[in-house]
């Protein structure tokens, strides 16, 4: 019996296995030979996330950008008979700008066209410059708004009462300072005919004037892309959605009876919320802008952080916990790996080298697509840097301040919550 006490012993732990004891005739453990167990290296498998992440990134944004139609490209059948085509803006204040953009409106090819700027509350010269401008082109009407009604943002309410007053079978909503390619609307009204869409929306160049603003609207450009995914949007099955400011062509009769812009009369962001009107109601699509749109976004980054500061905290839906999700995977996707090369070594340094590799790869292959310069890439995480500053201050000055100033006037956190769409 002393031959098989090891069997009731309890032995150490690591070195043993269950068997049977052939003396005994019950299980048992016995000695089994020692087979090292690798260690998890925390600090590796980190670095190869992180990779991987940017991989897969890397994978939806440089896949996505190639399934995307070019607007300056579109190539669809011409209708046996145009569609009449309503152009509507709205400007305030604008009068720096308005004067040279309005004339690339006035000069597309289109056999059916009118344009219809809607001056809302200026101040300025921009009623006056757009008077001189009707009276050298019939095509162009001027509506004056003179007061904002209560329980509308001032942009929301201008757009809706030019689409109110617009006669086309489609409606072409762009911005006041866009400069566009004669062609531009041949192509999108004759694609969104034959592919029976309800709604065309296009990105632009944003042109900046500078190395800094440049990398700036650079990082903006690809967060955009991220954020919306443009080239899910066609899918019916996706809820991607998206619009954009400079270019949301819509047709008429679907606009009207999904309610125009009522629905998005506190929207600050009502470009993208009014493609996910539009898609709700009927098929979407969103194209490449590049060489055939263009505008000058903001003419400084100064003016790039205050002019964020109405709609990025929006663009959550006010979800404070979104902005810290966002900022943390900022921090640890586009921020650490560069500083992991100071501070690591082997193939953990390795991993981390391919994953910057990637990420600044991804980010210059993109300006292709988005008109820009792809060396402004290459300096991804200092456009990152002054993206997030401008979201975080943009989410801190609207929750101090309980809402937003837009252009001279306050609208309040709660009402603005209540417009969810």
């Amino acid at each position: 019996m002393a031959a098989n006490r090891w069997d009731t012993v309890i032995p150490p732990a690591g070195t043993w296995r269950f068997g049977w004891s052939p003396a005994s005739g019950r299980a048992c453990l016995k000695r089994a030979t020692f087979l090292p167990i690798p260690t998890f290296n925390l600090t590796f498998a980190l670095a190869v996330l992180i990779l991987l992440g940017w991989l897969a990134v890397g994978r939806e944004v440089f896949r996505g950008n190639r399934r995307m139609r070019r607007l300056a490209t579109l190539a669809a059948p011409a209708p046996a008979v145009w569609p009449r085509v309503s152009v509507v803006f709205a400007a305030r204040n604008e009068a720096a700008t308005i004067g040279a953009a309005v004339p690339t409106m006035l000069a597309l090819d289109y056999p059916d066209l009118e344009v219809i700027a809607v001056n809302d509350r200026s101040e300025d010269d921009t009623g006056a410059i757009l008077k001189r401008l009707a009276a050298a082109d019939p095509r162009l009407k001027v509506v004056h708004v003179t007061e904002l009604p209560a329980g509308w943002l001032g942009k929301n309410h201008a757009l809706a009462d030019g689409g109110e007053a617009a006669t086309g079978e489609w409606i072409l909503f762009t911005d006041a300072d866009i400069h566009f390619r004669p062609d531009v609307l041949r192509r999108a009204v004759a694609h969104a005919r034959a592919y029976s869409l309800d709604h065309l929306a296009a990105i632009p160049a944003l042109q900046a004037g500078g190395t800094w603003l440049g990398i700036c609207v650079a990082a903006f450009s690809l967060v955009f892309a991220l954020f919306v995914r443009p080239w899910r949007v066609p899918d019916p099955t996706s809820r991607c959605h998206g619009g954009i400011g400079a270019f949301n062509l819509v047709r008429t009769s679907t606009y009207r009876k999904l309610g125009g812009h009522v629905p998005l009369h506190l929207r600050p962001d009502d470009d993208l919320k009014l493609g996910k009107l539009m898609k709700s109601g009927g098929f979407s699509e969103i194209v490449h802008g590049a060489r055939a749109l263009s505008v000058a976004w903001y003419p400084t980054v100064g003016d790039l952080v205050r002019g964020l500061e109405k709609n990025a905290f929006a663009g959550t839906d006010y979800r404070w916990w979104l902005i810290l999700a966002g900022l943390a995977g900022h921090a640890a996707g586009v921020f650490w790996p560069f500083a992991a090369l100071f501070c690591t070594t082997g193939e953990v340094r390795w991993c981390y080298a391919a994953a910057v590799a990637v990420m600044l790869l991804l980010a210059a292959d993109h300006q292709r697509f988005a008109g820009g310069r792809w060396w402004h890439g290459l300096f991804l995480p200092a456009g990152i840097a002054v993206l997030d500053y401008a979201i975080v201050r943009s989410t801190v000055l609207t929750l101090w301040r309980r809402g937003i100033i837009w252009r001279g006037t306050f609208y309040s956190l709660r009402e603005l919550k209540e417009n969810r769409l």
